[in-house]
């Protein structure tokens, strides 16, 4: 684990939530979401250097919190940027070459254990690996004219994060311009011609977006 790193991005405003407080700040069994998020990979392993990107105006409001919390985990914090891919080239930037770099979203609070760890021995091995999960709904395809159609489950796969790369490979995909189909972190390694490797994720590593979500994490904490 020596000289891996760990880049955890929030942007959330709490619009969908219907809220005034960005989403990885909303409490989640007394404690904001975010922090949830920081422990998990704190006692993954307590080498791990850890980033957390949030937009500028929300610096002084984490800073109340961590007091307010009590919460000591050593942390940078880094400027975001107007974009997710923005954040994270600000994040790879602002740290030296790593060994391997795994970014997360900050409002996965329960990723578990066990796929962090899954995920960077697969990137350790491989260079790269993301963590997914199969799909148990039927699934249908609609076409540019509207039409559906039935498509195997068992070629399709729910992706999440932590997602581990090797710092190199991550530092060259982050030095492309911005495309609209970067929908996530493996998305814009794959577009510089490289393979991404998969590990089974696990089911409670939900994202919270909505106050559903909210409350979903608040009975899987218990």
């Amino acid at each position: 684990m020596k000289n891996n790193k760990v880049i955890i991005v929030g942007g959330g405003t709490g619009s969908r939530m219907g809220t005034d407080i960005p989403k990885q700040f909303l409490l989640l069994r007394g404690k904001p979401v975010i922090m949830h998020t920081i422990e998990r990979f704190r006692n993954f392993s307590s080498s791990l250097e850890i980033t957390v990107v949030l937009p500028k105006n929300q610096f002084e409001y984490w800073h109340e919190l961590c007091k307010q919390h009590k919460f000591n985990i050593p942390h940078k914090l880094v400027e975001g940027g107007i974009t997710r891919f923005a954040s994270v080239k600000n994040g790879i930037n602002s740290i030296s070459e790593a060994g391997l770099v795994a970014i997360h979203d900050a409002v996965r609070p329960l990723v578990s254990i066990d796929t962090i760890k899954n995920c960077f021995k697969e990137a350790e091995e491989k260079g790269n690996c993301i963590p997914v999960l199969e799909i148990k709904e039927s699934i249908r395809k609609v076409d540019s004219e509207g039409k559906t159609k039935s498509v195997e489950r068992k070629d399709y796969y729910t992706v999440q994060t932590p997602q581990v790369f090797e710092y190199s490979i991550l530092k060259r995909a982050y030095e492309q311009p911005y495309q609209a189909s970067f929908t996530d972190d493996s998305s814009v390694v794959e577009n510089i011609g490289i393979k991404i490797n998969i590990s089974m994720g696990n089911s409670g590593n939900i994202k919270i977006t909505i106050k559903e979500d909210l409350q979903i994490a608040e009975v899987l904490l218990k």
